[in-house]
């Protein structure tokens, strides 16, 4: 607009000092100029906002853009390397009101590697001195030496030089350079030597080569233009995804000063904004789970790599005699200079065997009529004033859930009802749940804590119809911080453990009995018998209250593989992947006692045809079988030391 203000003044002067006829159609001419200038202005301050925003657990987000375009219109949008390779791969892009796309285009840049490569200086990233001067050879140079003497020539050669001694090796590097009379003086270099190009294109090599390698350091900065054709103002739809840093999830957990009141839970989401644009009143949801996604360097240009043919060597004919014929056959017609047959297919399919994988992409247009797309106008919820502590209560009481939760297969959806607004490279947190919660204050003791204290914990169950993802929480008791812990992700109607914190007013202690029991089976059938041992352990828990009021106790109890619980043992409160969860209540200052029992049978076999008398010894020493089975064994073995004397007289 700055712009055609002035054309406008001119405008109006020349009328003041021209005839009606010509102002007529200069008028016209700078009203289109005007007009011009006008759209062009328009054209460059357009921009697409960012709509819509879903983060998910394993790094990415998605992203929808929705704004007007005017025309043939470009649209840009910035991203950085590692975000333009996921919209790659993830883009796309719809007019709305029957409009057209006719491409996406994005500025590229070879691999550092590779354009050092095009360049006369045969170097790398990070060449030494002795490196630098060896890619210089042949080129002039004027040399300096520490007492001043200068030298110019040809460089020959860059040589690393090297004696042993008795006390180690000197390594030095040596320079030769040939004057313009043919002498080839040698110097060794020294941190006092000076080097000076003298040949002003290899300069100029020089400082490109500098510039390749200062580029590095660049910001990355990756700009995708969208360009679009169409007539009148259109609705343009973008959507990608892109790489995101993961959001995180927080609680914290209110207990209640009363008894009959539930604890109440308020659920954060920690949000990154690190693209290249704000966030500006978008709709915003948050995914509890990891959609599987890979990285390809898809913004980066792909060489194939190409099997390196020879040229065929040319051969010298040399004179030589040949035999005479002894007897005229026909001769088979060949193409002079002919290529050997299969040579050809050998080199294209070595072409196609060596070369690497790859992946491209294209652009097209197309027309996408969308009549029943309803787009929301942005609305901004007026902000609350905070509340004073006496209204807290109050407030958690009348709280309202900050977001809807929608199950997505095996992901869970935090969908926000409000939208938000955060700014480029700025974060956020963003509430996502408040509720009161079902939970039990306990203390929690397993031997693997490795010490006597137990921790305090709550036994938390979801009731919502959320899915409460993993992450940190702090827990708030009597309107002081109590403690902090972590928790994974808990489904709708499942119970969890959370332990925030040690309680030091609990005490525990163990003590263990094994015995090993007598048979209490003998089976013997088809010449085997099997015998039943049963193990039993007792493992007594002693818990002692110091503190002024009660406790509940959770002990974990490992469930070890084929051992049962004794039917005197109380039932334990839930069992658990490899524990059981008993529940012991100790008054103050009392000291209780958990007793379990459990057993495992033990079961072996004999086969009756090779017991001998000292295994019937060591059952009867174990008290494994009683008298009876003794005296029939026995017998067993009487008759089959008759049936062995028997056969030996045969």
């Amino acid at each position: 607009m700055k712009r055609v203000l002035p054309l406008l003044c001119v405008f109006l002067v020349w009328c003041l000092s021209n005839p009606a006829q010509e102002k007529s159609k200069d008028k016209q001419r700078i009203l289109e100029s005007a007009s011009k200038l006008s759209e062009s202005s328009n054209a460059s301050a357009a921009k697409l906002p960012v709509r819509r925003v879903v983060l998910y657990k394993n790094g990415v987000g998605y992203f929808e853009h929705l704004g007007h375009v005017r025309g043939s219109q470009d649209v840009h949008v910035d991203f950085t390397s590692a975000q333009l390779n996921d919209v790659l791969k993830s883009l796309t892009v719809l007019d709305l009101s029957g409009g057209r796309i006719t491409g996406v285009d994005y500025n590229s840049e070879a691999p550092l590697a590779r354009r050092l490569a095009t360049l006369r200086l045969a170097l790398g990233e990070k060449p030494t001195a002795a490196e630098f001067l060896d890619a210089l050879r042949g080129a002039r140079l004027e040399v300096r030496t520490a007492k001043g003497m200068a030298i110019a020539g040809k460089l020959l050669s860059v040589e690393q030089k090297s004696i042993v001694k008795d006390n180690g090796t000197n390594e030095w590097t040596e320079v030769s350079l040939v004057s313009d009379t043919g002498e080839v003086r040698t110097s060794e270099v020294t941190p006092e030597m000076s080097f000076r190009i003298a040949e002003k294109d290899l300069q100029a090599e020089v400082s490109k080569y500098l510039g390749l390698v200062a580029s590095s350091r660049d910001q990355d900065l990756r700009r995708m233009t969208i360009s679009t054709t169409g007539t009148g103002e259109r609705n343009l739809y973008v959507s990608y995804i892109s790489e995101v840093p993961i959001w995180k999830t927080t609680y914290r957990i209110v207990l209640p000063s009363k008894a009959e009141k539930k604890p109440f839970l308020q659920g954060w989401a920690i949000v990154d904004n690190t693209i290249g644009e704000d966030w500006n009143d978008v709709e915003l949801s948050l995914v509890a789970g990891a959609p599987h996604s890979f990285i390809q360097q898809l913004s980066q240009p792909y060489y194939g790599r190409r099997p390196v043919v020879p040229l065929p060597g040319s051969v010298q004919l040399t004179p030589q005699t040949h035999a005479a014929s002894i007897e005229k056959r026909g001769v088979a017609g060949g193409v002079p200079g002919g290529v050997a047959g299969g040579s050809i297919g050998g080199v294209l399919g070595g072409v196609a065997a060596d070369m690497g994988s790859g992946s491209g992409g294209g652009t097209g247009g197309g027309t996408f009529h969308a009549s029943d797309v309803a787009l929301a106008a942005p609305s901004l919820a007026p902000q609350k004033p905070m509340p004073d502590e006496a209204e807290v209560e109050q407030a958690q009481e009348e709280s309202e859930p900050a977001a809807e939760g929608n199950a997505l297969g095996d992901l869970f959806e935090y969908r926000l009802k409000e939208r938000v607004t955060i700014r480029k490279n700025q974060s956020a947190l963003v509430p996502i749940l408040q509720t009161d919660v079902a939970a039990e204050k306990v203390s929690l003791w397993s031997e693997s804590l490795g010490s006597a204290r137990p921790l305090r914990a709550l036994w938390l169950s979801n009731a919502s119809a959320l899915t409460l993802d993993g992450g940190s929480f702090s827990v708030l008791d009597s309107n002081t911080f109590a403690g902090e812990g972590l928790v994974e992700a808990i489904k709708p109607g499942e119970h969890r453990l959370l332990s925030y914190a040690t309680d030091l007013g609990l005490l525990v202690d163990t003590k263990e009995e094994s015995t090993r029991e007598r048979v209490t089976r003998v089976l013997i059938v088809r010449g085997t018998m099997a015998t039943m041992n049963e193990e039993r352990e007792k493992k007594t828990y002693i818990v002692r209250n110091e503190d002024t009021a009660p406790r509940t106790l959770i002990i974990e109890h490992p469930a070890r593989p084929e051992w049962k619980l004794a039917q005197d043992v109380p039932q334990p409160e839930e069992n658990a992947a490899g524990l059981y969860r008993f529940r012991l209540n100790v008054e103050p200052k009392k000291t209780e006692r958990l007793v379990i029992n459990e057993a495992k049978p033990q079961f072996t076999q004999y086969e009756l045809k090779t017991l001998t008398d000292d295994q019937i010894e060591q059952l009867v020493r174990q008290k494994s079988i009683n008298s009876g089975v003794e005296k029939a064994l026995r017998g067993v073995i009487n008759q089959k030391n008759v049936v062995a004397e028997f056969d030996g007289q045969i």
